[in-house]
């Protein structure tokens, strides 16, 4: 079975990025361009892990985790954060919301690749 991604990002250019470099991978990706867009997905895919930015409209990537966390659908896929801000209070802030791991844009898609098949064994 396929891994399936659900990747959570404002910008058309890292959804593009990460459509390329996961499908490339074997992943089945799905996106959304915003934090409401991104739960609304979460909900209608069940996604085996999940791609967020932290800055976003309508929903930012903090809300995202804490709905996918408080939700009653699959609490306990991996959160990865994929973002330009590397500050250790945000990243603290996201681990205390439930995310995985936490990855500084731009990402290297050999790292990023390795993270995802190691989370979730794909």
């Amino acid at each position: 079975m396929t891994t399936q991604i659900l990747a959570i990002d404002d910008s058309r250019t890292i959804r593009t990025l990460l459509t390329m470099a996961l499908e490339g991978a074997g992943f089945k990706v799905v996106t959304a361009v915003d934090g409401v867009d991104g739960i609304h997905k979460f909900n209608e895919v069940d996604p085996d892990l999940v791609i967020t930015d932290v800055n976003m409209p309508n929903k930012d990537g903090f809300g995202v985790i804490e709905d996918i966390r408080g939700g009653e659908q699959n609490r306990s896929v991996p959160i990865l954060v994929l973002t330009t801000e590397s500050g250790a209070a945000l990243k603290e802030r996201a681990r205390a919301a439930g995310a995985t791991g936490w990855i500084v844009k731009p990402f290297e898609d050999t790292s990023l690749i390795a993270v995802i098949r190691r989370l979730t064994g794909g």
